[in-house]
């Protein structure tokens, strides 16, 4: 597979544009409403609902209206986190294969993320290595815990270490708090605000970003020191916060750098259509422009109305660095 061109600034190829299999989306309503995942409601119905499931050409006109001319596509959150292990084994090698008939239809316009069966950790490192090796996916979508378990758990190892070894990216995405979490610190409202207090207004960023920090915290990059962990939203909190978070590097001694280094070398983040130039300009002064990439986090940001070339176009940067953000960065990070 070849990266689309970038002979004109500035091509724009997005990272974080989902989709949802019917036959997974029919397993997540099935759940006792104790493991369902409450975004499912606010967020998967209607016009979203019937984007999501489209993978044909409805999704290219929304690609060129959006100014995206090549985008990776991935299943949504909760993905197959709260299913049974069996049930998520099997219905997350469906969605990869319903994934790579799509790209194969398209190819000039689509590439894949790997959906992973999580609940089964030594299964999800081998869907992992079948999606890169065979079906040519550029790395996986994962969705923070699975259960009560944290991505640094010594059971999930693997799959960050297969990651590495395949030298594809992690691409973190935010999942729901725990119904214990979002009872003490987001219920007690109407439940829509609560709900989207938990989710896309904070809870879901606050999620993604302790899931960033506990990885390297469990020293996941000093054992893999190539592996990559792409973050939404600017960074899920993380990036704009990382002289704060710094302050625990003279307290985590067994770990081989500073914190920051970790944010510094093994973190690349997208904006997920907040297309702000502030967090722009920020991000940059952080990362550097050669850590920023782009996603317009189709379809959940009503992202027809938002531009993602435009976004580029207006932010000031030379072309060389529109062309890096909108493309080189990704060709690099996903080997295309």
């Amino acid at each position: 597979m070849t990266a689309p061109s970038i002979g004109r600034a500035p091509t724009v190829i997005a990272l974080e544009e989902h989709w949802w299999p019917t036959e997974l989306a029919v397993a997540l309503e099935r759940l006792p409403p104790d493991r369902r995942d409450g975004g499912l409601a606010l967020f998967n119905d209607g016009e979203r609902g019937r984007r999501l499931l489209d993978l044909g050409e409805d999704r290219l006109r929304d690609m060129d209206t959006q100014g995206v001319d090549f985008a990776v596509i991935s299943v949504t959150t909760p993905a197959t986190h709260p299913l049974a292990p069996a049930e998520a084994v099997a219905l997350a090698r469906e969605a990869n294969d319903q994934a790579a008939a799509a790209v194969a239809a398209h190819p000039d316009r689509l590439a894949a993320f790997a959906t992973l069966p999580m609940p089964d950790p030594e299964a999800a490192a081998d869907e992992l290595e079948r999606s890169v090796n065979r079906l040519g996916f550029r790395g996986a979508m994962v969705h923070g815990r699975t259960g009560d378990r944290h991505l640094d758990d010594p059971a999930f190892r693997g799959v960050f270490e297969r990651a590495a070894a395949l030298g594809v990216p992690i691409y973190l995405h935010p999942q729901m708090p725990s119904h214990e979490v979002r009872r003490l610190y987001y219920d007690g409202f109407e439940d829509v605000v609560s709900g989207y207090f938990a989710s896309g207004g904070w809870g879901w960023h606050m999620e993604t970003g302790i899931e960033a920090v506990r990885l390297i915290l469990a020293g996941t990059f000093d054992r893999s020191p190539n592996l990559q962990l792409i973050l939404g939203h600017w960074g899920e909190m993380v990036v704009f916060f990382l002289e704060r978070l710094d302050v625990m590097s003279h307290v985590a001694t067994h770990l081989d750098r500073p914190v920051a280094d970790y944010v510094h070398e093994n973190v690349a983040v997208t904006p997920s259509a907040m297309f702000e130039q502030r967090l722009l300009r920020r991000a940059i002064d952080i990362l550097g422009v050669d850590r920023i990439l782009m996603s317009t986090d189709y379809p959940f940001q009503d992202a027809p109305k938002r531009n993602a070339r435009a976004f580029l176009t207006n932010s000031g940067l030379t072309n060389d660095e529109q062309e890096r953000i909108g493309s080189r960065n990704a060709a690099r990070f996903l080997g295309m």
